[in-house]
């Protein structure tokens, strides 16, 4: 049995909306890297920090 942590990947899609992914995974489609991988807490964090606005970009784009 493997004890070490689980790595994740952050990926966010095209309407600007985040996620995490198993790293080492193949992206589902329409999804994107966005650089950061780490342990679940360290990318669910990074989410907060970056996905301040939930809306996704095509109902922002409607809005401005």
């Amino acid at each position: 049995m493997d004890d070490s942590p689980q790595s994740y990947t952050v990926v966010f899609n095209d309407e600007e909306q985040y996620s995490i992914w198993p790293a080492g995974r193949d992206l589902p489609t329409g999804w994107h890297a966005a650089g950061v991988t780490g342990t679940k807490d360290d990318c669910l964090t990074h989410i907060g920090t970056v996905w301040t606005d939930m809306r996704p970009l095509s109902l922002r784009r409607i809005s401005e």
